[in-house]
């Protein structure tokens, strides 16, 4: 009985069909009328399954209390398999740095020559700021607001070179060099 199957095969064997009357004779003719109703249902009936007569019983098993031996090999296997790991992991990592530092240095290039267009951008700002601020038209502005004169003929003095190669000094009032 251990399929459905199983369950229904049997269950016809006790079920009166509609050609097989439900009339308790002797048992030889009991038996031929069986056969006779076996004929006109075996060609309507599915053959039986391939081990519909086993039966599966699982029993409970309980081995919470038992202690599992410790294997002394097991330890030495799983450290020689975590050190593998690493050296596969360590060779692949020095495999993968040149190619991570070559990406990080291309960063670092572009990053470098925006900042460089951004320099060259604020040196022509800074340029043309300049060459405003130093323009004659500017600088009479300026002048004359700060009430600015040209210099008279008297205020210039013309220095003359001499042609000795002497160097310039500061004398103190008793003629020691200064430091």
């Amino acid at each position: 009985m251990g399929t459905l199957a199983a369950f229904f095969n049997r269950s016809n064997d006790f079920i009166p069909t509609a050609a097989e009357p439900a009339v308790q004779g002797h048992a030889q003719g009991h038996k031929a009328q069986r056969q006779q109703t076996a004929a006109v249902r075996d060609a309507y009936q599915l053959r039986a399954l391939p081990n519909d007569d086993v039966y599966f019983y699982c029993k409970r098993i309980d081995n919470s209390r038992l202690v599992r031996q410790a294997d002394p090999a097991a330890k030495g296997q799983c450290w020689s398999a975590i050190g593998a790991t690493c050296a596969v992991a360590a060779i692949l990592g020095g495999m993968m740095a040149p190619k991570a530092a070559t990406v990080l240095a291309g960063y670092k290039v572009q990053q470098l020559k925006q900042e460089r267009a951004g320099l060259i951008e604020e040196r022509k700002a800074l340029e043309v700021e300049e060459a405003r601020v130093l323009s004659p038209a500017n600088m009479g502005v300026l002048a004359s607001r700060h009430d600015l004169k040209s210099p008279g003929s008297k205020q210039i003095v013309h220095l003359q070179p001499h042609g000795d190669s002497a160097v310039a000094s500061v004398m103190t009032p008793n003629r020691l060099p200064s430091r």
